[in-house]
């Protein structure tokens, strides 16, 4: 799954263009890279995004085969790393 597409389905982001802008920006990386939109994002993938004031980080365990899955189900896609 693209990893736009990936933030928004495990409800990391609200829509899809706001992922879109943080990963033209550069703020978000794909085990250590910066990356585009269209990369894939695969099981055990860290994705970090740098906001202003903090760092936040998330292991991939699973990859949704929905558009978007309810926000309580998160935790079966993804694990936030401290």
């Amino acid at each position: 799954m693209r990893v736009d597409k990936f933030l928004n389905a495990t409800n990391i982001t609200k829509r899809r263009a706001i992922a879109l802008d943080m990963l033209k920006e550069g703020v978000v990386h794909l085990n250590g890279v910066c990356v585009k939109p269209s990369k894939e994002v695969k099981v055990g993938d860290v994705l970090q995004i740098k906001y202003l004031d903090r760092l936040k980080s998330y292991r991939v365990l699973a990859i949704p085969t929905l558009k978007t899955i309810p926000k309580t189900q998160s935790h079966l896609y993804i694990q936030e790393l401290e």
